[in-house]
């Protein structure tokens, strides 16, 4: 059994954070969204991956994951020059996948679920395809499956205006390689991409083996600003745990779950967990509240923050209204001078720099 994982993509509804970097390298809980997936699929125990990567994040996604050591276990890297859709990536991944079954999971996606029942159920089924379905509120937006009592798969629709069911397809698909002869089967869609759910139809329509099974869990896909919030407030909530490595004065208070690593100096400053903080961060007269990742190397003065996402070397100083709801990149720099009323909402890209005046 391998793996792949698709991390191409421009990552449009992230930007302006993406027109510099990966979505699928934007932490949560400062750890990279393509990581989870990577430490699910190991977990579940697959451990030969690839990766599709674009040309404009690849180097960096690359360099950032290695070639999976980290992890136990080994990256290939695959490059789709454009992006030609779901199918696409798994027709020039088939050199890496041979003869193989396959897991397919798209690299900004989280869930709760472990991946070993998927598995097995794929496995002990003979099944030529499995998909992941999860019950949502608003199907037209996504790919939604039409199931019968028995959890076969009676239709496949990518964005319907008058949707089949409230069940959407989850980014995790498990394959035999029937997959191939069906991507070889259908024709680009409307938007010009090959389809992944074209080709899950073609194998309902060939009368081969397609199931699906609900999640139980929660399912994000992180590819808005509030998704990835709400990605990092569940990670905190049910992972984080109490681990204070910093230098905190005795000025400061620390109240609930709250992890502070190495070289991370806190002065005069209170934070109320879950609250996650990276290595030689400088936190100075500050309220840190819930559900916030900070992550390596920032700076903060005077400031009022709470269920946000401070990335890499980002600064903020003198925001005395509280920060709310916000995302800020990595090396930004947001500075008042006047104080404002009410709560502040931003989403700073990379390497900007903010005054409020």
């Amino acid at each position: 059994m391998k793996a792949l994982i698709l991390s191409g993509g421009k990552g449009t509804r992230l930007r302006p954070l993406t027109y510099t970097g990966a979505k699928q390298l934007v932490p949560v809980a400062n750890k990279p969204i393509l990581w989870y997936g990577i430490e699910a699929i190991v977990a579940a125990g697959i451990t030969d991956i690839g990766i599709i990567i674009s040309p404009e994040t690849g180097e960096e996604i690359k360099l950032k994951t290695g070639d999976g050591k980290l992890f136990g276990a080994h990256i290939t890297y695959i490059l789709q020059d454009q992006p030609l859709g779901l199918a696409h990536a798994v027709k020039i991944a088939q050199p890496f996948l041979g003869d193989s079954p396959f897991i397919m999971y798209l690299g900004d996606n989280l869930i709760e679920d472990d991946l070993k029942p998927f598995f097995a159920a794929f496995k002990e089924q003979n099944l030529d395809a499995l998909i992941l379905l999860r019950k949502v509120s608003n199907p037209s937006a996504f790919g939604v499956a039409k199931v019968d009592e028995q959890g076969r798969v009676l239709q496949l629709v990518e964005k319907p205006k008058v949707p089949p069911s409230n069940l959407a397809l989850v980014g995790v698909y498990f394959f035999s390689t029937a997959i191939h002869h069906a991507i070889a089967s259908i024709q680009p869609s409307a938007r010009g991409e090959l389809e992944i759910t074209d080709a899950i139809q073609a194998l309902i329509n060939f009368q081969k083996p397609v199931e699906a099974l609900q999640l139980r869990g929660w399912w994000l896909d992180t590819g808005k600003k509030d998704d990835l919030l709400e990605a990092n407030r569940i990670i905190l909530d049910t992972s984080l745990e109490i681990d204070l490595q910093g230098e905190i004065d005795s000025n400061s208070q620390i109240i609930g779950r709250v992890e502070i690593a190495a070289g991370s100096k806190i002065i005069n400053s209170t934070i109320r967990g879950p609250v996650i903080i990276g290595k030689d961060c400088h936190l100075e007269n500050c309220f840190i509240g819930p559900y916030t990742s900070i992550a390596d190397g920032v700076k903060l003065i005077e400031t009022d923050l709470e269920h946000s996402v401070i990335l890499q070397y980002a600064q903020v100083s003198g925001v005395h209204q509280r920060i709310v709801d916000s995302v800020v990149g990595q090396r930004a720099k947001l500075e008042a001078t006047v104080r404002r009323p009410k709560a502040l909402r931003f989403l700073i890209g990379d390497d900007s720099q903010v005054e409020l005046g």
